[in-house]
């Protein structure tokens, strides 16, 4: 307070008793005061309504009027300021009605030269400062309440349509009828999962300044974290035609404690992030442990040969919404959010990150995470250029025989073809069914027939059942390989009749694709273990599902999606809809809750159905991620967050 004027309003009709409280206030040096003198009891109300004072004095005796008025209606017009009632005698009745009426103290006149008119001043003015704090937190929460309430109703409203964009957007993607619009529903595809990621960003950014995001901590296999980043990240590499290796120079714990999750997202947005900025090269992956002020931290570092990042942009990258691809490549987009994401996640995963970066020559990042106490944890040297799964059969399994892949989706197609590839086989690829009648009859012709062909089944021109048919009458007796997202009981046995020799489900089992080529063109053969019928199945007769969902576009594209896989799908748009459904027909396999209905909110729904029918599996489908503790409370079994797409549904129908 000792650099703050402090306003205050005495009121006061004797003239003599306003100088010497002006003197009295004058004598206490560790506050300047800004003294307004009123003796009207009616302009005094006023000037109180207004709240511009810090303190007020308010003599007993104003004339005929009484102080207490004044001091009550002061506080009823929303006076915050502490009053102290001042009078010519101590009355412990007047004492006692004015603390009722809203004076914080009481003060005898003859006792404003002593120290209690000091302590009296000191005490009313932290009062204040104490009450303004409060307000001020009590208002700094409610506008967070809000703009937790806003970022929750923003992500549902634009995930609800994402939904709709990307799900017809993948069903026209698989339909024969569009194969000309193709390159136009990639592009459609591919910036809608954009906008999700951006939107992924911009919501982990609010939680982290809400202090909001938790880490979910466990026991994480290092090997194979690292080898899921690295089948994630090559592809992207050698579309550019860059080398990605990981690579350690030494053992490695096994086993970590940390958010898996959050420890894949940062290594894969730096590394994404290497690929983007670097046309000619490599991009290597590092990892290593030392020890850091008596604790021994793990660490990762990413070295590319790209742009590299000018020394003034060093400085604001880990800063949001900072980018450096205006400047350094007009063709590198973003919300500039990714790596300040990463600083303040590895910040709550106690590590750090780092950079040196020379223009022209490259970047190098270099973080940290505490993994837990691995002091006793067994370790060894991880070879991370492969999957974990398969990495002794990539060390044994040689072929050299001719392979043709055949899917629409260039990433899966490619992808399946590298991993071929490295046994040593000659890879060739098609688009389509059509293509691949005619690269194989071409083969045939020149004598170089494939050993094996590995086809998708659902593609456009063409699907891989109408293919495999007239690959059968045209003569061809290789082994015909399904990759299917769709491992339904019976899907086998009509694959069969069809003409194929097994299959192999979506997303693929790179230990079973190694275990499918061994099997069918390696010299020693083993029995084919990929698709049995005694596997774990869905029938698709008996899977229903109810989707409650007021969205029709969302709703509808939900049931397409769901349908295309099997399901049949009954739709609520309505809590009430959802009741009464229920009401005549408990048949449901799971029962899929939007969180935000026209009549309701979804989670009193699944309370509601959870009390009413406690044996239904009830999934919540929301925009924002709900509260942890709600979902725990009300024993929901599982929670979609928007946009739905195949792949969620795919996994919840196998889950």
């Amino acid at each position: 307070m000792l650099d703050k004027v402090t306003r205050l309003l005495l009121v006061e009709d004797d003239e003599d008793d306003y100088i010497l409280t002006c003197d009295y206030l004058e004598q206490l040096g560790s506050h300047t005061f800004d003294v307004e003198w009123l003796s009207c009891p009616e302009q005094a109300i006023g000037v109180l309504s207004e709240n511009k004072h810090d303190i007020c004095l308010l003599d007993y005796r104003l004339g005929a009027s009484d102080g207490l008025e004044v001091l009550k209606r002061a506080v009823a017009n929303g006076f915050r300021g502490p009053i102290i009632m001042l009078t010519g005698q101590s009355d412990e009745m007047l004492d006692s009605a004015a603390l009722d009426a809203g004076a914080v103290d009481y003060l005898v006149k003859s006792e404003m030269s002593s120290g209690r008119f000091a302590r009296a001043i000191r005490y009313a003015l932290a009062r204040r400062e104490v009450e303004d704090e409060r307000v001020e937190r009590l208002k700094a929460e409610a506008e967070n309440r809000s703009k937790d309430r806003f970022l929750a109703h923003l992500s549902h409203e634009l995930r609800t349509p994402l939904s709709s964009i990307l799900g017809y957007t993948e069903l026209l993607m698989q339909s024969e009828k569009n194969q000309h619009a193709q390159n136009e529903l990639g592009v459609i595809y591919r910036n809608g999962k954009h906008l999700l990621s951006l939107l992924n960003d911009v919501l982990d950014l609010s939680k982290i300044a809400a202090d909001k995001l938790e880490l979910n901590c466990s026991d994480v296999n290092l090997d194979s974290l690292m080898a899921d980043v690295y089948t994630l990240m090559r592809v992207s590499a050698i579309d550019k035609g860059l080398s990605l290796r990981f690579e350690s120079q030494q053992a490695l714990p096994l086993i970590i404690n940390s958010d898996a999750t959050r420890l894949r997202q940062i290594l894969i947005n730096i590394i994404n992030n290497a690929i983007k900025f670097t046309n000619h090269g490599e991009i290597v992956v590092r990892a290593w442990t030392a020890w850091v002020n008596e604790r021994e931290m793990l660490f990762f570092s990413i070295k590319d040969t790209g742009l590299g990042i000018a020394p003034e942009k060093q400085a604001i990258i880990f800063k949001p919404f900072e980018q450096i691809a205006d400047v350094e490549s007009r063709d590198v987009g973003g919300a500039g959010l990714g790596l300040a994401i990463c600083s303040e996640l590895l910040t709550r995963m106690q590590g750090s990150i780092s950079l040196e970066s020379t223009q022209g020559v490259g970047s190098e990042f270099t973080l940290s995470i505490y993994p837990g106490n691995i002091r006793d944890v067994e370790r060894q040297r991880l070879r991370f250029d492969s999957n974990p799964d398969y990495q002794q059969k990539l060390t044994t399994l040689t072929t050299h025989g001719r392979v043709l892949v055949v899917d629409d989706l260039k990433d899966l197609r490619i992808l399946v073809g590298h991993m071929i590839a490295s046994t040593g086989a000659d890879v060739e690829y098609a688009e389509n069914g059509k293509q691949a009648i005619e690269k194989v009859a071409a083969a045939e012709k020149n004598g170089k027939t494939f050993d094996i062909v590995f086809i998708d089944l659902h593609m456009p021109v063409m699907g891989g059942k109408e293919a495999t048919i007239e690959l059968r009458k045209m003569g061809y007796q290789g082994p015909i390989i399904a990759l299917t997202a769709a491992t339904m009981k019976g899907v086998k046995s009509e694959l069969t009749a069809l003409g194929f020799n097994d299959m192999i489900a979506k997303p693929l089992d790179s230990g079973l694709l190694y275990h499918v080529l061994n099997h069918y063109i390696c010299q020693g053969k083993t029995d084919p273990v990929v698709a049995r019928d005694d596997c774990p199945a869905i029938t698709q007769q008996s899977t229903r599902y109810l989707l409650v969902e007021d969205d029709s576009d969302a709703a509808q594209i939900t049931q397409l999606l769901l349908e295309s896989l099997g399901v049949e799908t009954v739709i609520a748009a309505s809590y009430k809809a959802c009741l009464q459904t229920l009401h005549t027909d408990q048949h449901f396999d799971k029962v899929l809750l939007d969180m935000h209905l026209p009549d309701g909110e979804g989670l009193d729904l699944a309370r509601e159905v959870k009390q009413l029918y406690p044996n239904l599996t009830l999934v919540i489908v929301s925009g924002a991620e709900p509260e942890p503790e709600k979902i725990e409370q009300l024993d929901i079994d599982q929670v979609l967050l928007k946009p739905i797409n195949l792949g969620l549904l795919t996994q919840l129908i196998e889950g």
